[in-house]
């Protein structure tokens, strides 16, 4: 995304699985699908636990005695089991109302996502937010992306800003994993399924329920001090 105007020297980055849109769990089954299709007996929990961390991270931690061709065809059957979920994808709770918050900040909006393309097109769909968000990722931007900070990087790059001037929302480990070796800080959402110890263990600044919840709490957020940053407030 581009703009014809100076942007904010801020940006709040966002996750998008489990974050914006109700998506992890339609992960969960497209994942334990495709596993039990190939001959690979994966536990449903534990394919949840790996939403979130970079598809090839994911296969080589569940899939790790599988050879390379079979990892492959578990990567695809994932893909198409995933798409025909799509009709069913919704934004989470006060998805739209936060990222409209943020942009009335001043603050830039960015959705930094590890998403194949072609998945973030459909979640762009489902969230219907285009005219607000500055600038974006996907897995085609890097090799590896979360836990690795790589995605993170390329997101503050692309917004124009250095990691003391961002804000990470996500809901998942892999996320502030990522960020903090960004040197980013994270807000984590409950919203993709992970519990607010685990979150706050790996080193969440602060744990809210959903998007709403957030977007309700805002000025006691560091996004609010992202705001007086840019002079917006």
């Amino acid at each position: 995304m581009t703009s014809s105007k100076r942007e904010p020297a801020a940006a709040v980055l966002f996750d998008i699985d489990g974050t914006l849109v109700d998506s992890n769990y339609h992960h969960v089954y497209a994942w334990s699908r495709a596993f039990a299709e190939v001959g690979i007996a994966v536990d449903a929990w534990r394919i949840h636990r790996s939403i979130g961390m970079d598809g090839s991270t994911l296969l080589a931690t569940l899939a790790e005695d599988a050879d390379d061709d079979t990892r492959a065809r578990a990567k695809e059957l994932n893909s198409r089991y995933y798409k025909e979920t799509a009709s069913l994808l919704r934004p989470l709770p006060g998805a739209r109302e936060l990222l409209e918050a943020v942009e009335k900040l001043g603050v830039q909006v960015v959705l930094a996502t590890s998403a194949p393309d072609d998945e973030l097109e459909i979640l762009r769909d489902v969230l219907d937010c285009d005219h607000l968000v500055s600038a974006m990722t996907s897995s085609a931007d890097v090799d590896t992306a979360k836990p690795k900070p790589d995605i993170i990087n390329v997101a503050l790059e692309r917004a124009g800003v250095e990691a003391g001037h961002a804000v990470f929302v996500g809901d998942a480990v892999w996320d502030v994993e990522a960020c903090k070796r960004a040197g980013v800080v994270t807000i984590a959402l409950l919203s993709g399924g992970v519990s607010k110890c685990e979150l706050e263990q790996a080193g969440a600044h602060q744990v809210f329920e959903d998007a709403i919840d957030l977007c309700q709490h805002l000025d006691d957020t560091p996004i609010a001090a992202l705001a007086n940053l840019v002079g917006a407030r």
